[in-house]
């Protein structure tokens, strides 16, 4: 298949490993998640247009902390919003081309970091059909969440890798800055977005025309194929 895309710094080295985000990235779980946090908001006294543009790629405690500052028992909304979300699967689903392209990577050399707990991060991906990878980076393994550094930093790490040494795939702003602060090229996965993204990074809407050539080393070079 030959390659189609312009060339993009991105696409000039290989990697150690891949590091996926989950929400917005690997799956679509946008329907479900305005749902739950719009109810949230309405429960709260919150005014939802506000508060949902800023959930995005961050942990739910965080978003209560922000935008709930005198709540009583932070933990006790996040815990209501997890469970919520638990239970509303409705329309998550896999992105374009995820599931042949997650295949394509041998299992020591891809993570999901995500900002979601265990518990909904194993949901969602049974719902999309996902497997599960050896090495899941969740909400609770984490003292600072995304835009902190510390989720992809601690990916890496566990993979045996260093962050600059890998590539991180988000879709969301405070994800993003996270890749970028941990010192790692990113992929911006602009599926869910409903607006033009303006970003220096590699920007592709799905995984449909992406494709994995390995290197020497067990190393992973990205490639944008013809479909």
């Amino acid at each position: 298949m030959p390659d189609i895309a312009p060339q993009h710094p991105t696409l000039d080295r290989a990697y150690d490993a891949f590091l996926f985000d989950m929400d917005g990235t690997l799956i679509n779980s946008i329907p479900a998640t305005l749902r739950i946090w719009t109810a949230w908001c309405q429960k709260m006294g919150l005014d939802a247009e506000s508060v949902i543009p800023h959930i995005h790629g961050v942990r739910a405690i965080d978003t209560v902390k922000r935008f709930a500052p005198t709540c009583a028992d932070p933990e006790k909304e996040a815990a209501w919003l997890n469970a919520a979300e638990i239970a509303d699967l409705d329309g998550v689903t896999a992105l374009p081309g995820v599931l042949r392209f997650l295949n394509s990577l041998p299992p020591t050399r891809w993570a999901i970091v995500t900002s979601a707990s265990e518990a909904l991060a194993l949901a969602r991906l049974d719902a999309a059909g996902i497997a599960v990878p050896p090495v899941l980076v969740t909400a609770e393994q984490i003292q600072h969440g995304k835009p902190a550094p510390d989720p992809y930093l601690h990916g890496a790490r566990r993979l045996g890798f260093t962050a600059p040494n890998c590539l991180v795939w988000e879709d969301a702003p405070a994800g993003v800055r996270s890749g970028e602060a941990a010192g790692s090229n990113v992929v911006v996965i602009t599926a869910t977005h409903d607006h033009p993204v303006n970003t220096p990074h590699l920007a592709v809407p799905d995984y449909a025309n992406l494709a994995i050539q390995s290197e020497p080393g067990g190393m992973l070079r990205l490639r944008v194929v013809a479909g």
